[in-house]
């Protein structure tokens, strides 16, 4: 018999995965191809812009009809399926297991190090934290993801089974440069979520926030999370978009990227990705939320 709250956390990191899906993933293979050409987009005419971006976001399918452009914006979407769904789950519902778990234990020390509503906020960025970096155990599906939207050649006429028996460990490069990452995009996503619910009085646990005060939280939390992540998660792309037998270092993608492209580049993509990936996080993170405390309150009876 449980108390409801790890089913609803469960619930509620899944519907809101599910959804996001079916809205999100067109934009989000949108965003990773523009990300990994490296050739340069913008050209003095409009029209020549243009033109780079539609060979950039369509690939193959770059002069066919409406239909199939929409259409050849789901690749990967079996690894995005799984992938996103399981992330979200674990998550969404994971990190509150986390806090709680680290509340009990150590919640006196933060109290003492931090203030009460410091200590709140500080509880969830470093759970957040740490439950990002457990999340490189989902990398390969992650990776698979990445392939199948910007270099699908390299999986065609595969099996998943067949992929993790010959790439095996492959499929975790660049797993140093996704903990450093997900480390602080968690902990901003997380303790930027909080610290927004407790300045709008939304913090101790019996009240519930209301839809919008979810989603202004997961607002605040999700640009933190991305302006911090930015420059890492463009290396991680590139590590992940490079063929199977071709690796290159985050090192030596980082020099060759300031040589070529200068610093700025560190950013590109950062619009489109606030554009992009904020109201999809935004969306899930406060799908999730709501959903959980919804849940949890109408399965306390059970």
């Amino acid at each position: 018999h449980m108390s409801g709250t790890a089913e609803a956390r469960l619930m509620g990191s899944a519907v809101a995965g599910v959804s996001e899906l079916m809205l999100f993933h067109p934009v989000d293979t949108i965003a990773k191809r523009i990300m990994t050409t490296e050739s340069r987009l913008v050209v003095s005419s409009i029209s020549g812009t243009a033109g780079n971006l539609n060979a950039a976001v369509f690939k193959e399918s770059a002069g066919a009809g409406l239909g199939t452009k929409f259409g050849s914006l789901f690749p990967g979407i079996g690894f995005g399926a799984v992938y996103k769904i399981l992330q979200r789950v674990y998550k969404f519902g994971g990190q509150p297991v986390l806090k709680d778990w680290m509340r009990i234990r150590y919640g006196q020390s933060f109290e003492a190090a931090f203030g009460h509503n410091g200590a709140a906020t500080m509880l969830s960025a470093t759970s957040g934290a740490l439950i990002g970096i457990g999340e490189v155990v989902l990398l390969p599906l992650d990776a698979l993801k990445v392939k199948a939207q910007t270099a699908p050649e390299q999986l065609k006429g595969r099996g998943v089974v067949d992929i993790f028996r010959t790439e095996g460990w492959s499929l975790y490069r660049g797993a140093g440069w996704t903990v450093a990452r997900n480390a602080p995009g968690s902990f901003a996503l997380f303790g930027g979520n909080k610290a927004a619910k407790i300045m709008m009085g939304v913090g101790e646990d019996g009240q519930r926030a209301t839809w919008m005060q979810d989603a202004i939280s997961s607002c605040a939390g999700a640009t933190a999370s991305i302006m911090v992540a930015q420059p890492l998660d463009i290396v991680k792309t590139r590590i992940q978009s490079r063929a199977f037998n071709s690796p290159e270092s985050g090192v030596s993608i980082i020099t060759n990227l300031l040589k070529n492209e200068g610093p700025g580049a560190l950013f590109k993509g950062l619009t489109p990705k606030l554009m992009v990936v904020g109201p999809k996080l935004v969306f899930s993170f406060t799908v999730a939320q709501h959903l959980i405390g919804y849940f949890t309150t109408t399965m306390k009876g059970f």
